[in-house]
């Protein structure tokens, strides 16, 4: 197996431009990784996810398999939102275009306003804390409404 070039990770502190619905996007650094703008990327649930389904559908295993969006629409949006949030490095390949409120959180899997061009790959730090969240959702530790609502305003501190 031959390795692949190292890869720059992206600046943190991205350029600002304006978005086709005239909204700053800027994204932001903070010390345990990169927040998007939330006035471009608020987050957005499922409407079929709810407390009272959440057996059916977040937490029975391969259910984010079953409605993940195809590449093609997320490759699609990543370049354009890598436009608009200004990143100085370009290349799709530095990006995840991820779900703020993660599909195993019950985020709206193709909603542009739970996607954005996260800086580096996956898996990253973020992926724990949706897992955490899950975990204790799914163990009735933690409401569906309460890891929702922390993952979508700062990801960083919802663990």
């Amino acid at each position: 197996m031959t390795s692949s070039p190292a890869r720059t990770t992206p600046a943190a502190a991205p350029v600002p431009t304006v978005n086709s619905h005239g909204a700053l996007c800027q994204a932001r650094a903070v010390a345990a990784g990169v927040l998007p703008d939330a006035a471009c990327t608020p987050g957005a649930t499922n409407p079929d996810v709810t407390q009272a389904t959440i057996s059916s559908a977040i937490c029975r295993t391969g259910y984010t398999a079953t409605i993940r969006p195809p590449a093609s629409y997320t490759a699609a949006l990543k370049r354009q939102q890598i436009v608009a949030y200004g990143y100085t490095y370009t290349n799709p390949r530095d990006y995840e275009e991820d779900h703020l409120i993660a599909l195993e959180l019950g985020g709206a899997p193709s909603d542009q306003r739970n996607l954005w061009p996260q800086p580096g790959h996956s898996p990253n730090p973020k992926d724990k804390v949706e897992d955490g969240l899950h975990q204790r959702v799914c163990a009735s530790s933690l409401s569906l409404a309460q890891a929702q609502q922390r993952i979508a305003s700062d990801w960083t501190t919802a663990g």
